[in-house]
C-alpha cells in the first residue's frame, strides 16, 4: 500500500568540500546500485529499492511537490528511509549527525551516541505522539550510513527504538536497501528524488482514466417512461 505523506521540515543543503578519505567498502547493506549485492525482494521507487516483507505498509514522503524519502510501517514500528547526496571524496554523517543532536536538543528532546549495527548512531527522545498513540518523549533512532557519493538516513520509532527483537526487522530492511545515485551533478545533501513505483503510477493512471470517463454532471441517455 502506498500512500503520500508530507515532511515536517525540509532539509538544508550546505555546501560541503569534497575533501577527505574515500568511504569504506562495504560488505553488508545498504548497497550502491553498482555493487555485487543479494536478490530480495524489493519495490523500485527509482532512487531507491527497497525491501518488502509480509504485514510491510509503505508510505512515501513529500518535500514539495516531490518524493523524496519513504515510510516502511509493521507491527507498532516505522523506519523512515532518506537518501542524499554526498561528495565523492567523504563522508558527511559525522556532520549530519551533529545537526540532528542540535536539533532534537533545541526541540525540546534527549540524545546520546551509541554504536549500533551500522556503526555510531544516535538514541533519542523527542516530544511527540507515538506509533500507538502514546504521547510526551518518543523514543527515537538515528542511523546513517555513508556510501560512494551517497548518505542514507534512517530513522527508527515506534517499539523497534527501544526492542531489539522488534528492530532486527526493520534493521535487515535498512541492510537490504539499494541506493541508485545517477550521474548527475548534485549538491551535497540534496536528496536523491524517488519516484512511484510502475504498478502505483499504473494504477493511479487507470484511476484518473476512469474518473475522466465518469462525468456525473454531464447529461447522459434518457428514458421516457409511459404508463
Amino acid at each position: 500500500m502506498f500512500r503520500r505523506r508530507r515532511r515536517a521540515e525540509e532539509e538544508t543543503a550546505p555546501v560541503v568540500a569534497e575533501e577527505g578519505p574515500s568511504a569504506p567498502t562495504r560488505t553488508t547493506g545498504p548497497w550502491d546500485v553498482q555493487d555485487s549485492y543479494p536478490e530480495a525482494e524489493r519495490v523500485d521507487l527509482g532512487g531507491l529499492h527497497l525491501p518488502i516483507g509480509p504485514g510491510f505498509e509503505v508510505q512515501l514522503s513529500l518535500a514539495g511537490e516531490h518524493i523524496d524519502g519513504a515510510v516502511v510501517l509493521v507491527d507498532e514500528s516505522a523506519l523512515q528511509v532518506h537518501a542524499f547526496a554526498a561528495p565523492k571524496r567523504s563522508g558527511i554523517w559525522d556532520e549530519v549527525r551533529a545537526e540532528l543532536a542540535r536539533e532534537v536538543t533545541a526541540a525540546g528532546g534527549t540524545v546520546q551516541e551509541q554504536e549500533g549495527p551500522f556503526g555510531v548512531e544516535l538514541a533519542a527522545k523527542v516530544p511527540g505522539q507515538g506509533q500507538s498513540g502514546s504521547t510526551g518523549p518518543q523514543p527515537v533512532r538515528y542511523i546513517g550510513v555513508d556510501g560512494p557519493r551517497w548518505f542514507l538516513r534512517a530513522v527508527i520509532s515506534g517499539r523497534a527504538a527501544i526492542d531489539a527483537a522488534a528492530a532486527e526487522t526493520l534493521e535487515s530492511v535498512v541492510r537490504g536497501v539499494v541506493v541508485v545515485r545517477g550521474d548527475e551533478p548534485m549538491a551535497p545533501k540534496e536528496p536523491i528524488q524517488l519516484r512511484l513505483p510502475a504498478e502505483a503510477r499504473q494504477a493511479m493512471e487507470q484511476q484518473a482514466a476512469q474518473q475522466e470517463e465518469f462525468k456525473p454532471f454531464e447529461r447522459g441517455p434518457e428514458i421516457t417512461e409511459t404508463r
